[in-house]
């Protein structure tokens, strides 16, 4: 039995299929049809494409994989490809059913099909891969690497790439929320006496200066490298870590560059500050290289309040903001949506994480004392 970091992996992925499935979230009402009509109609339906197909598949792939890994590292490998069929089938029907209320969304037997296929060819993917041996090297390949607590660290880790695709007004600057949060309040409060509760701020936010720009990315760099720092104890370990994740969330960054302003401009944010403040998190990394676990966790924490405080001192510009409202709008928000949330909460989820972590070892050990 392990405990692993798949079943985290799965919800947050099923969250983003729910999401997904049914954005806008806006609209709900009976339309006088019942909503199990789908389930008898004509195959195939009227409007279909071949990427409709491809990614009704590929969508529910990986939720597949996942939940069957899951089970497979937790020692229930002879019902792992099918629960994971009919959880991935069940999720799919049950979307399916709640689109009938949704104007702007149309169910499909077809869909519904696709993707418990999809669910299947990942949930077979995991049980070939394991009937291979390469779950029990990965597990090795993660005992030799990792702390044996370090589930919340790693599941960090795989998502900040994703965070990153949604694009910030700072490279790296994950956490940006103080002026849509105030917005968001003051939307919400409007017409009501609640409103002067807000606070009003006396001078408008000031864009970053060069400085400033250059410490945010750097900071923004040293904070995933921290948090592996904290969950990876020998040097030359770490040392690919931090490599990985300057290779990653660069290419993250770009990509998300790409899809926001077209492919030429994919590297027209690595200007002379965002270059220097990603050498300068690389020399930052370096010099905590030899830092205990627990003091990388302890200065995770300061690094990641200062670069929030930092961050969200500073406005997002106008083109900026357009950027925004184009992806919101547009074609990629029923892949990307979910990005925001991740881009937003993403640095907060690391702090939560890391204070629970310290907390049960803290814990551990006065147990420990007091069992002495």
């Amino acid at each position: 039995m392990h405990k692993t970091s798949a079943w985290p992996l799965a919800l947050v992925y099923a969250a983003l299929i729910v999401f997904a499935s049914l954005f806008p979230f806006m609209g709900w009402r009976a339309q006088g049809i019942p909503p199990w009509v789908f389930l008898v109609a004509p195959l195939p339906p009227p409007y279909w494409t071949g990427f409709d197909v491809v990614t009704n598949v590929v969508g529910y792939g990986p939720l597949g994989f996942l939940l069957a890994l899951a089970m497979l590292r937790t020692g229930r490998g002879w019902v792992a490809v099918p629960l994971a069929l009919l959880a991935g089938g069940l999720l799919s029907l049950s979307l399916e059913f709640l689109q009938i209320y949704l104007p702007q969304r149309v169910p499909s037997n077809l869909d519904l099909a696709l993707n418990a296929g999809g669910a299947l060819l990942g949930a077979l993917s995991a049980a070939l891969l394991e009937r291979l041996g390469a779950i029990d090297r990965w597990s090795r390949f993660r005992a030799r690497w990792f702390a044996p607590d370090a589930r919340g660290a790693l599941v960090l880790l795989a998502l900040w790439p994703w965070a990153l695709l949604f694009p910030a007004a700072e490279p790296f600057g994950l956490g940006q929320v103080l002026e849509r949060l105030e917005a968001a309040l003051g939307g919400l409060l409007a017409d009501t006496p609640f409103l002067a509760w807000l606070p009003v701020r006396e001078a408008p936010l000031q864009p970053l200066s060069p400085v400033a720009e250059l410490l945010c990315v750097a900071l923004g760099l040293l904070v995933p490298c921290l948090l592996a720092f904290s969950m990876v104890r020998h040097r030359g370990r770490r040392v690919v870590l931090v490599l990985g994740i300057a290779l990653v969330g660069i290419a993250a960054t770009a990509l998300s560059a790409a899809l926001s302003y077209g492919p030429a401009h994919a590297w027209a944010w690595l200007g002379m500050p965002v270059r220097a403040g990603i050498w300068l998190g690389m020399v930052l990394a370096a010099l905590t290289l030899a830092l205990p676990q627990r003091v990388s966790a302890v200065l995770l924490l300061v690094v990641l309040t200062v670069h929030l405080a930092l961050l969200n001192d500073a406005p997002t510009s106008a083109y900026f903001a357009q950027t925004l409202l184009v992806w919101e709008q547009g074609r990629f928000i029923r892949f990307y949506g979910l990005g925001q949330w991740l881009g937003w909460l993403w640095p907060f989820a690391a702090l939560v994480y890391v204070l629970l972590r310290a907390s049960r070892r803290s814990g551990a050990s006065e147990s420990d004392r007091l069992l002495k």
